[in-house]
């Protein structure tokens, strides 16, 4: 057996339509392309979206802004929801099973938001200038 040898079983490949070869060969004359207009001659095309000279409509609608998926990515802590972590070191992992943040969240920052009277510890987890200040202030670190 040789690989150049080989060849498909007798009628399971159907020969391909070859228009415009004449009468006999089922696509003559016209080719099956219908008559006259662009789409009929050769080089007959037009872009995705082209009206026929008419405003298009991904040119007649409005703008609309675009939609960062960061903040989806990046939750926000606000610092009254650290107090359940009173003594603790807090981190990415802590909040997810504390369900302070989303399970889809792949970081975390800790916003000015509330007051902080317990002492914790940050890892590995942001935190905003503000609410740097209101942690060290209550005793706490932020690694």
């Amino acid at each position: 057996m040789h690989l150049n040898k080989l060849k498909p079983s007798e009628g399971s490949r159907k020969a391909a339509k070859r228009p415009g070869r004449g009468i006999s060969a089922g696509q003559g004359k016209t080719g099956g392309r219908g008559v006259k207009g662009q789409k009929s001659r050769s080089g007959g095309f037009h872009k995705t979206g082209f009206e026929g000279g008419q405003m298009p409509l991904q040119r007649r609608l409005p703008k609309v802004g675009f939609r960062s998926r960061t903040p989806h990515a990046t939750a926000e802590v606000r610092l009254q929801e650290l107090k359940r972590f009173a003594g603790e070191t807090v981190t990415l992992d802590g909040l997810k099973s504390a369900r302070i943040v989303p399970r889809q969240a792949t970081g975390a920052k800790v916003i000015a938001s509330g007051s902080l009277d317990v002492e914790i510890r940050l890892e590995g987890v942001g935190a905003t200038p503000g609410a740097k200040k209101a942690i060290e202030s209550a005793g706490g670190s932020v690694a």
